[in-house]
C-alpha cells in the first residue's frame, strides 16, 4: 500500500466541480505526511489540470481520452480500479454527488473494500481513515473505519469544507498512458446537459430562504416564492416539508440534505433542530423568524424576529414596492 490519499476530480462541461477543491483542502489538513493525488479524466483538448494546480495537491494523474466524456459510470469505475491496483493508495475520496456516489459504489464493489457514504468529517489516526457521518435518523454521529481492506473509501458532502488555494506548491503532473478504455455496450451517452447555475443550486446559492413547518401553508407559499424572486434566492426546506408540494429531498437543508454556505439565509418558521442547524453553520448572515421566543434557531442567528412569518414576509415585500 502506498501512503497516498486519492481524490477523484469531478468535472462537468469542462468545469471542475467545487467539491474537488474542497476535498483537496481537507486532505491537506489531515494528510499526516501522506501524498495527495488528484485523478483527472478529461478530453484530449481540455486543460483542467491548470485549475486544480492552484489548490496545491502533490500530484495530478491525468488520463486524456475524448471517449471518456461519453462513457458511463461503469467504464470510469473500471479504469479507476485498474489504477488503484497498480498504485494501491491508502484512501480514495469522492464527492457525495450523483456522479461521485455512482462511481464510488461501483469501484468499491470491484475492489471488495469498504465505502462510507455522505461523510461530514474526516481525520487520520496513523494510516487509519476516520470517517464521520450521521446515523440513526441523523440523531447521532458515527465514526466508521475500514482497517482490513484498502483503499479506504468515502464520499463527502459538498460545502462541508472550505476550499483554499495554495499557489506555493507546484504539483507533479503524471500522464496515464497504460489504460485502455473499453466501451460499455449497455450504456451510451448521447448528450450531457449543463448543471443548474450557481444561483439555482441550493448548495451553492448566495441567498437562501429556508422554510419550516411553522411557515408552510397555502397562504404563505406564494408570498415566499415572490420574496425569493425579489431577492434572487433559492428556497430550501426542513426535512418534514420534503414530502409536501412543491418540494422534494433535493430542497432539504441539514445533515441528511444539503449543507449550504450562502451570504444571506432567512429562516421562516424553522424551529432549529440540530439536524437542520448542522447544515447552515457556514452561512455568513442568518436572519430567523419564529413565534416561539425559545426556538433554538435563534442561537444560530445574527438577527431574530419573534413573531408571525406571514407578517414578516409581507413587511419585507413592501420594501420592494
Amino acid at each position: 500500500m502506498n501512503n497516498e490519499i486519492w481524490i477523484y476530480a469531478e468535472t462537468h462541461n469542462n468545469l471542475v466541480m467545487p467539491i474537488t477543491y474542497q476535498l483537496i483542502t481537507k486532505a491537506k489538513e489531515i494528510t499526516n505526511n501522506k501524498k495527495i493525488v488528484v485523478i483527472l479524466f478529461e478530453g484530449l483538448n481540455d486543460n483542467l489540470e491548470d485549475l486544480i494546480k492552484e489548490y496545491g495537491p502533490d500530484e495530478i494523474m491525468i488520463y486524456k481520452n475524448d471517449f471518456i466524456k461519453k462513457s458511463g459510470d461503469r467504464v470510469i469505475a473500471t479504469l479507476l480500479s485498474e489504477l488503484v491496483l497498480l498504485r494501491k493508495p491508502n484512501s480514495f475520496l469522492f464527492g457525495a454527488t450523483v456522479l461521485g456516489r455512482s462511481i464510488s459504489a461501483r469501484l468499491q464493489a470491484k475492489l471488495n473494500t469498504g465505502l462510507t457514504a455522505d461523510c461530514l468529517d474526516l481525520s487520520f489516526e496513523d494510516d487509519l481513515l476516520i470517517q464521520t457521518k450521521p446515523s440513526y435518523g441523523d440523531n447521532i454521529m458515527c465514526e466508521i473505519i475500514c482497517p482490513n481492506h484498502y483503499p479506504q473509501m468515502a464520499t463527502v458532502r459538498p460545502n462541508i469544507f472550505v476550499a483554499k488555494k495554495d499557489l506555493n506548491k507546484i504539483p507533479l503532473i503524471t500522464k496515464i498512458t497504460n489504460l485502455k478504455i473499453k466501451e460499455d455496450k449497455n450504456i451510451k451517452v448521447y448528450e450531457e446537459k449543463p448543471l443548474l447555475s450557481k444561483g439555482d443550486s441550493i448548495s451553492n446559492a448566495n441567498r437562501v430562504i429556508a422554510v419550516g413547518r411553522g411557515a408552510y401553508n397555502q397562504k404563505n407559499l406564494p408570498l415566499i416564492e415572490e420574496l425569493a424572486l425579489k431577492l434572487g434566492a433559492k428556497i430550501g426546506v426542513t426535512r418534514p416539508l420534503t414530502d409536501l408540494h412543491p418540494f422534494s429531498v433535493d430542497d432539504q437543508i441539514g445533515q441528511s440534505g444539503n449543507t449550504i454556505s450562502p451570504r444571506l439565509l432567512i429562516n421562516l418558521g424553522v424551529h432549529g433542530a440540530v439536524q437542520f442547524t448542522s447544515g447552515i453553520l457556514k452561512s455568513e448572515l442568518i436572519i430567523s423568524i419564529n413565534n416561539n421566543p425559545k426556538a433554538p434557531i435563534f442561537d444560530y442567528s445574527d438577527y431574530s424576529f419573534i413573531g408571525d412569518a406571514h407578517d414578516f414576509i409581507k413587511a419585507l415585500l413592501n420594501i420592494f414596492q
